[in-house]
This record gives C-alpha cells, sequence and structure tokens, in this order.
C-alpha cells in the first residue's frame, strides 16, 4: 500500500486523496480558508501552503538515492505547494508548519496580507467566537500589523436578498459562496466584481439573491462578511448551546444543530450527514425555529379550563372508558416520533379499536429533488412501516356522519385545519388531542388537551424518506421535570443554571408540556392497560428487536448519524 510521511510520521493511503484533506481526516490540522470538500479546488488563500518533497531517483541504477546513514535523499518542491490541490504519492514526504519554519512564516505572512485591509471589528461581528480568520490569526498569524493606513472601503449592510446580508469589507475572496451557488444549487446568483484589493462577492445587476438554499453560504463563510438577516445581532456563540437533532419541515430529515439561549431556538444550523444532506441545508429549515418558541400551550386543559396532568389523564381514561373501542377513532401522525406512534397503536389495540390512521400533508410542487419534499412532515415513512397507513378521508366523514365515531384521539396534528372534520362535526364527539400550539384549529373543541413536547424538546426516532432512522435529542428543557431528557441534556449547556434571580433567564420560557411517551402510557394506566416502559430507548429496543421494519434501529446504532433501515419489503 502506498505511503506518505508527514512531520515524520509514516500513513498509508488509497487512491490519490489531497494532502490537506488527508491531514485533516487524520486529525493533522491544516490552517486553510477557501477549501471545501463539497466544491472545487481554486488554491486562492494560500494558507494551506506545505513542504513537498519526493525520494531522489539515481538516473543510472533508477533506484532511490541514499545518504551516509542509509535513508533516501529527499529533493524538496522548490516553492511551496498548496495543500488542498496536492495529490499524495507513494513515498512523498510533506512538511508542515509543525516542522518547517519555512511553512509557518508562509503562513504567518499570507495571514498578515490578509488581514492588511480587514475591519478590527470582531467586537460587533456575529462571526466572533466562531470565525476561522480569528482563530487562525491567534494561532497562526503574526502578534500585530505593521500596516498603519486608512483602510480599503467596501460596500457595508448590503443586502443580497432576503435571507443575506453582506458586509464587502470583512470578505477575504475566498470564493466559497460564488462555488457554492454555481456548483451545488446552481442558482448562479452570485459572482464577484472589482479587481485586486476591492473584490467582493455580489449579485449581478437585477438579481436577488433569493435561492432557497442561500443561507448556506453564511455557514460556509470564513469570515463574517455573509451573515444572517433574521439572526444577526441576536446572540453571541458563547451566549448558546447547540444540540445535535433533525429538521422536521419536510420528509428528508437534514441533519442539524439547534442553538438555544435562555430556553429559546435562535437559530438552525446544518450538521454534515453524507448519507442524508450532506453540508447542507434549506432555508426553509433554518428559519423554522418561530413555531418552537410561540403560541406554546400553558399545561393540559380539560374543555378548555386549566388542569393538572393527573386531572387531564384521569378525564382521558373517562373518555376511552365510555365508549365502546370500535367507535374510537385513533388518529397517529406523521409528525410525531416512531414511539409516540408505536405506544398509541398499542393503547388502540388494547381498547379493541382499529390501527390508527394518519392525515398526510403533501403539497404537490414544493419538492425539489433534494433536500426539500412535497412531503411536509418528517415521519410518513415511520408511521409506514408501523402498520398506520394514510386516513381515508371519504370513510372516516361517513362514520362521523353515521354516528359510528363515538371519541377520537388525535396525535400531535390538526384534524380541522387538515380538513379532515369541520369544528361543528367535533362539537358533540368527545375529542383528546396532543397540542404543539394554541393555534390549533382543533383546540376548542377540544375535551382534553395534553400540551406535546416537540422536536426540539423530546427524545425519539423519525424515518426519513429514503428509510433512514435517526433519533433526535432535547435542545431546550421544558417545564417537567424528567429523568430521561435531564440525561440527554448537554451537561455544558450555558443556560442550564439560571435562576429567577438572572436578568437573561426567564422562567416562563420553558413549556408546560410533555412528550407524547409520557402521556400515553399516562392515560393508558388510568384506562387499566398499562404500558411499563423506562423511557423511548426501551420503546426502541423492543421495535428493533421484534419489528423487522425497524431491525437495527437502536439507539446506539442510530448514534449522531442514523441507520438506513431495510425496506419493508425487504424486511418481511
Amino acid at each position: 500500500m502506498p505511503k506518505v510521511t508527514i512531520d515524520h510520521q509514516v500513513y498509508e493511503f488509497e487512491g490519490r486523496p489531497k494532502a490537506l484533506q488527508f491531514c485533516l481526516d487524520h486529525g493533522i490540522e491544516l490552517p486553510h480558508f477557501c477549501y471545501h470538500p463539497a466544491m472545487s479546488i481554486p488554491a486562492n488563500c494560500r494558507e494551506c501552503l506545505i513542504e513537498v518533497g519526493m525520494p531522489a531517483i539515481d538516473r543510472e541504477t533508477r533506484q532511490p538515492k541514499l545518504d551516509k546513514d542509509g535513508n533516501p535523499v529527499i529533493r524538496f518542491m522548490p516553492k511551496l505547494m498548496t495543500s488542498c490541490s496536492q495529490d499524495l504519492a507513494d513515498g512523498m514526504v510533506i512538511r508542515t508548519h509543525r516542522t518547517s519554519e519555512k511553512v509557518a512564516r508562509a503562513q504567518q505572512d499570507t495571514l498578515e496580507f490578509l488581514l492588511i485591509n480587514h475591519p478590527l471589528d470582531c467586537p460587533i461581528c456575529d462571526q466572533a467566537g466562531h470565525c476561522p480568520l480569528q482563530i487562525q490569526a491567534y494561532k497562526y498569524g503574526p502578534e500585530g500589523s505593521r500596516f498603519e493606513f486608512r483602510k480599503v472601503r467596501k460596500p457595508k449592510h448590503i443586502k443580497l436578498g432576503p435571507r443575506v446580508m453582506l458586509d464587502g469589507e470583512r470578505c477575504i475572496n475566498c470564493t466559497r459562496c460564488v462555488r457554492f451557488t454555481d456548483e451545488i444549487s446552481k442558482s448562479r446568483q452570485l459572482t464577484i466584481i472589482e479587481r485586486g484589493v476591492r473584490n467582493y462577492p455580489i449579485t449581478p445587476p437585477g438579481v436577488t439573491f433569493d435561492d432557497p438554499y442561500s443561507m448556506n453560504v453564511i455557514d460556509i463563510c470564513p469570515v463574517g462578511a455573509l451573515t444572517s438577516i433574521d439572526f444577526r445581532f441576536k446572540a453571541r456563540i458563547w451566549e448558546m448551546s447547540s444540540a445535535p437533532s433533525i429538521t422536521t419541515t419536510n420528509a428528508k430529515g437534514s441533519n442539524c444543530h439547534y442553538w438555544v439561549k435562555d430556553n429559546l431556538v435562535l437559530r438552525i444550523t446544518a450538521r454534515p450527514n453524507a448519507a442524508v444532506n450532506d453540508y447542507w441545508l434549506p432555508d426553509e429549515d433554518r428559519l423554522d425555529y418561530h413555531r418552537f418558541n410561540e403560541n406554546r400551550p400553558d399545561g393540559p386543559r380539560i374543555d378548555g379550563r386549566p388542569a393538572t396532568w393527573d386531572e387531564a389523564y384521569a378525564r382521558a381514561a373517562e373518555v376511552l372508558r365510555s365508549v365502546p373501542g370500535e367507535g374510537i377513532l385513533f388518529l397517529g401522525s406523521a409528525h410525531a416520533t416512531v414511539e409516540d406512534n408505536y405506544l398509541l397503536t398499542k393503547l388502540a389495540k388494547a381498547l379493541g379499536a382499529d390501527v390508527p390512521r394518519y392525515i398526510p400533508h403533501v403539497e404537490p410542487g414544493h419538492g425539489d429533488g433534494w433536500l426539500r419534499t412535497d412531503d411536509r412532515t418528517p415521519n410518513a415513512e415511520g408511521c409506514r412501516r408501523l402498520g398506520i397507513e394514510p386516513v381515508d378521508e371519504a370513510m372516516i366523514r361517513a362514520k362521523m356522519e353515521a354516528g359510528e365515531i363515538k371519541a377520537v384521539y388525535a396525535l400531535e396534528d390538526d384534524p380541522v385545519a387538515a380538513g379532515l372534520f369541520s369544528a361543528e362535526a367535533l362539537a358533540n364527539v368527545p375529542v383528546i388531542l396532543h397540542p404543539y400550539h394554541t393555534t390549533n384549529e382543533t383546540l376548542p373543541v377540544t375535551d382534553v388537551a395534553l400540551p406535546a413536547a416537540m422536536v426540539v424538546e423530546t427524545v425519539g426516532t423519525y424515518v426519513n424518506c429514503d428509510g433512514h432512522a435517526q433519533r433526535v435529542r432535547p435542545a431546550k428543557a421544558i417545564r417537567d421535570v424528567n429523568r430521561t431528557l435531564v440525561l440527554e441534556m448537554d451537561k455544558g449547556r450555558p443556560d442550564k443554571h439560571g435562576t429567577p434571580f438572572d436578568r437573561w433567564h426567564h422562567e416562563d420560557h420553558q413549556v408546560n408540556c410533555r412528550p407524547s411517551w409520557v402521556s400515553l402510557p399516562a392515560v393508558a394506566q388510568k384506562a387499566g392497560h398499562p404500558m411499563p416502559y423506562k423511557g423511548p430507548k426501551y420503546i426502541m429496543a423492543e421495535l428493533a428487536r421484534t419489528d423487522p421494519a425497524f431491525s437495527g434501529a437502536t439507539y446506539e446504532a442510530m448514534g449522531l448519524s442514523g441507520v438506513r433501515l431495510e425496506s419493508v419489503g425487504e424486511a418481511v
């Protein structure tokens, strides 16, 4: 197998990897700005320079020359090479800044050039604290500046489109943003104008940067030149905690980080996963955070009046016991986790009701064949694998008109807003509902409301449209103390130890809700059908063990990247 020596350490490699990516994959840090593994390599920032050499070959023997100690003589290239574009070759020797003063000085000089006209506005820059330029300037740059003259001015506070703001003077011309629109989103809405130190990215004349993936350029910008208009100046990176999870605006289940300050979700950013969304995230996913903070119900209600959780559970159980099982319509939800839907099917079976159905939310034409889908729910595939099929609206309405439906149990959806029933049709039928928001149109005719935790507040599993099972973790706390949620929360979150006396901490930001995997067993217990699960981890372990459609989908196996499940046909 071919070998390469990097800073006196020998590594084996396959194929023709680039030196920079190979180093990064092996935990060897090399400073860089313009390189991105998903895009072309312009090698224009010149920060990733290395010394590259190959064994000297004797022209007569065609064998490597040896020094007096018997070691191969290495002939280094006369100039430093960009590691991002340098292919590895068998026998190659590489020196980084760790072993070469020449490389270290070159990196320092490059940074000095990049900083000549860069503004000293780190204290007011949204990128401060997680800015590659800032970090690498501290690590590899000069201790001070030798340039004491007026810096070149460029356009500032320019709205490229509805979601992205440009501060041109911060740009270091890495061209990542332009290459993204050329090669990834293919909108070609950005270009570089002007020349030399005066150039910067901008939209062509008459073009608005409204690419549905435009906010990805904010993530990949190595400085603070491109910022989010929506998030601008809301919080600093060190004030927020982040949790790895998935987005739920559609059936793709793109991987993301939810960023939280004072128990409010303030932004959503992409989390790389080659099997699902690569490095990217559509803008609709990034701007979805408002619903996690706004219009949330405050605790359970009975007939519209506040109640305790025990009272609500008892009333829900009373409703279920008061009607025959075949008269109860159980509605699962493609918005809810696999665990929650599984518990609902068990409750329906215990009461003698039909298998639950779910309400589809399909928007034809919304999908783009990439990270957006026509299906606007995150777990329709999970429902299907549980045997929960889309509801037959005509049949259900006919049963309602005939008086065959005596009660409705709806899990994390809105039957009235979805058009399944009118509010008048449900007026005389007991309804148990797990709502997310007070804007739920079914809520006014609900007998028992059990507010459900959202994806940022719960633990559970979703299966995307490609059969990829992924688990979610809580990003924010709810008012109810639950051992499972506490153990899953990041121990180092900055807002973990807030008190009512801290000005930055507001206890009313904790929603009085519970995960449905807590509420469903509580209702079942009071209805006389115990479901003694210790938590969602054990629910999923049971499914993985007993249902071929979920084989292998344990929490340990899913980890941070999820697992690809066999198709339902293959599993059966």
